[in-house]
């Protein structure tokens, strides 16, 4: 689901607000309204044109200027270069498997199905890996790149709220808005770029490498958008929008009479015309040169050619379509004011030609060009180009698996295993390309297929799933298997590549359970006294737009997280800080405590964690008041992550988003193999960034939390030494 968010949440929307999907709680990016998501649920951030046309001349400009001055730099960087420390790697290389589960990944080891794993178990270490409070990516990926715990990196979840209008706003990204700009009539001349802004707090590993002169190359590791800036590469990944600003919204184009929306993350666009002949048009970004801030439009043709084929023209582009199949990356672009394009790449898929007297184009979210990057999705911002030209186009979305077109079914199973595995083959590409090129320092690579196929297939890994009631005998059934067989291989190609004073690391952010059933806390919260509706209000509204909060204690937002309707933190706060809020939270966390579903005598939630008592830091304060530990098999349900009050309390989650790891995170360890064995018994995502640090010879700061791998008297030598 996912509903249009402006970026700054004080005042309506432009949009309707429109449902959308986004299960790590959806995000979207920069500076038009933006649409949330609810397969992760949340805010778009919105899209900045005036930076993206800034920033194409920019990179332009900026490439040129790298290349005349080159010999220049260097030269002084000869003479001003420190020598890096005595390091104990030559090269690391963290190979992330974003949700594998420990164990499944034992069952397919003692099945003999991962015999690469298998060896690398043997030869070094195997163990599960502690995951973070709450068990989301964008928490772990960031207390595993910075070696802390939330309340130093100021990460809890997908989403933060407004303090001032309770909505939910991107909680990683920092989107300012188009405040200089000169008016010429409809017209608006921007006079300074908005200011986009990363809220990790404390530093990445590599970048405290960096400073050491000790190069990295970091690929699509969750929580690097905007990139950071330091010694070394980074392609950016989650919370990358699309080029509506939001976490992926698909297209819809269909002679089909349907009115309605999608309640998750698609727009359904009618195609006008007849006799195999039709038309319409792609919605664009906001167009932040016209005062009305009209979306860009861009006009797509459509012909039917024969049974089963079409040919889609847009501009003087012609694309030749066969029903069923998905097209490779097709450019649009869509002119703002002369001189001015914005570039952005989609795939194409036929999935009705007039054989059932219908006819329906489907076009995935559209990615921002790599090549022409209309935001800064690299760091530097030329190196996307330079991944472009090399290895040809690529997704740039955070979220870039279209997993709400599957849920809503304008795609099948089949399709949408077909993008997640051409977009692990980019992953892949981009991956050995680095390493052949990698000398010394550090390379990170994150692949995302893992949690996006487990979310979308774990209905088919259990009997009786109510995500897969009525269907027989589904031809793909062993996704997840054949998944872990895919990573296996994989890793067997990377062992290939490594020389003797390599470092390997293999693991994952977290594990994976089902996901069978929704719990809505609001209606928790509101059978229980704590939330109260406005006067006449069903609690049918998303994003809590029916809650009084002049009698609200306590509200849920997010995919974990309760807050206190705190006084002098929250707008309309009541609740007084200090005992007052103490007893309120002892008293919610005693009453939550095995809190059951009667329906199927089972207990959804394990325990709800005080975050006063679970973080640390100088950001803590800025964390849901309580966590949910959800059981096995439950989660946020789809209308709680909305901010809808009043639906059932739990229900049967049927859609095809049936695995989770939002839940107790004691249930949901990750994997850790290392081709050294390793001292430390139990690690955690936390060791990682200080033992990264000390392997190069560079002290770990003190703020890291983080333990060392092995003992500093025991790290892996180098050969030579």
């Amino acid at each position: 689901m996912r509903a249009d968010l402006i970026l700054t949440t004080t005042t309506p929307p432009r949009r309707n607000w429109r449902p959308v999907t986004v299960l790590l709680i959806g995000v979207g990016v920069l500076l038009a309204g933006a649409t949330p998501t609810l397969g992760y649920v949340g805010p778009g951030a919105g899209f900045a044109l005036v930076g993206g046309a800034a920033g194409v001349l920019g990179a332009f400009v900026l490439a040129f200027a790298v290349i005349l001055i080159l010999p220049f730099r260097i030269l002084w960087r000869s003479l001003t270069r420190k020598s890096p420390p005595k390091a104990h790697v030559k090269r690391l290389i963290v190979v992330g498997l974003d949700g594998q589960d420990p164990r499944l990944t034992d069952r397919f080891l003692e099945e003999g199905k991962l015999p690469n794993m298998a060896k690398l178990a043997s030869t070094g270490s195997y163990q599960r890996i502690q995951t973070t409070y709450p068990s989301l990516s964008p928490v772990a990926w960031s207390s595993f790149s910075t070696g802390t715990n939330p309340g130093k990196h100021n990460i809890f979840d997908f989403l933060d709220r407004d303090l001032r209008s309770y909505l939910p706003k991107l909680s990683s990204t920092y989107i300012g808005r188009l405040e200089r700009k000169l008016k010429i009539g409809k017209w608006q001349i921007p006079l300074k770029k908005p200011e986009l802004r990363l809220l990790r707090k404390s530093k990445p590993f590599w970048t405290i490498l960096g400073e050491h002169n000790i190069w990295s190359t970091i690929l699509r590791v969750p929580i690097t958008f905007p990139p950071d800036k330091f010694y070394g590469a980074q392609l950016a990944a989650m919370c990358v929008p699309d080029l509506l600003g939001t976490q992926g919204t698909f297209h819809l184009f269909t002679t089909r009479k349907d009115n309605s929306e999608f309640k998750e993350g698609g727009l359904r666009r009618r195609l006008e015309g007849s006799s195999g002949s039709y038309r319409s048009e792609i919605e664009g970004p906001e167009n932040s040169f016209l005062q009305s801030g009209d979306p860009l439009q861009l006009p797509i043709g459509l012909e039917i050619t024969g049974p089963g084929r079409a040919t889609v023209k847009i501009a003087r582009d012609e694309i030749e379509l066969v029903q069923g199949e998905l097209s490779d990356w097709v450019t649009l672009t869509f002119p703002a004011i002369p001189g001015v394009k914005v570039d952005g790449l989609t795939r194409m898929l036929l999935t009705e030609a007039g054989d059932t007297g219908e006819v329906s184009l489907y076009l995935s979210p559209i990615n921002i060009s790599p090549e022409k990057p209309a935001m800064p999705v690299s760091h530097p911002s030329y190196y996307s180009t330079y991944l472009s030209k090399k290895l040809g186009p690529y997704s740039t979305l955070g979220l870039a698996e279209d997993t709400w077109a599957l849920n809503e079914k304008v795609t099948t199973d089949g399709v949408f295993l077909q993008q997640s595995y051409d977009i692990d083959k980019e992953r892949e590409e981009m991956f050995f390309s680095s390493l052949d090129q990698l000398k010394k320092g550090s390379l990170v690579c994150v692949f995302d297929g893992t949690d996006r196929i487990q979310h979308m297939f774990w209905r088919y890994l259990e009997e009786g799933h109510p995500a897969a009631k009525g269907i027989e005998n589904p031809e793909h059934a062993n996704a997840i298997e054949e998944l872990y067989k895919h990573n296996d291989a994989l890793i067997g190609r990377v062992m290939d590549k490594l020389q003797d004073d390599d470092l390997l690391m293999v693991l994952s952010d977290h594990g994976f359970d089902s996901f069978r059933r929704g719990v809505n806390i609001n209606r928790w919260l509101l059978d229980e006294g704590y939330l109260t509706l406005k006067e006449g209000a069903d609690g049918t509204t998303d994003w809590l737009q029916d809650v009084d909060w002049s009698k609200t204690k306590a509200y849920a937002l997010g995919l974990s997280g309760v807050f206190l309707n705190l006084k002098g933190r929250e707008e309309h706060g009541i609740v007084k800080p200090g005992e007052e809020a103490a007893a309120l939270k002892d008293e919610m966390v005693a009453k939550l405590k095995g809190l059951r579903d009667d329906h199927c005598d089972e207990v959804a939630i394990n325990e709800a964690f005080d975050t006063d008592k679970i973080y640390s830091g100088p950001y803590k304060r800025n964390a849901p008041d309580l966590l949910m530990g959800f059981n096995s098999g439950y989660r946020t349900s789809w209308d709680c992550a909305t901010g809808q009050v009043t639906t059932a309390m739990f229900e049967d989650n049927v859609k095809a988003w049936s695995g989770d790891h939002c839940i107790d995170p004691r249930l949901v360890p990750g994997v850790f193999f290392c081709n050294r064995a390793v001292e430390l018994e139990d690690p955690s995502l936390l060791d990682i960034a200080p033992t990264a640090c000390e392997l190069f010879g560079v002290k770990a700061p003190a703020f890291m939390e983080g333990r060392l791998l092995w003992a500093k008297e025991n790290l892996p030598g180098l050969t030579a030494s």
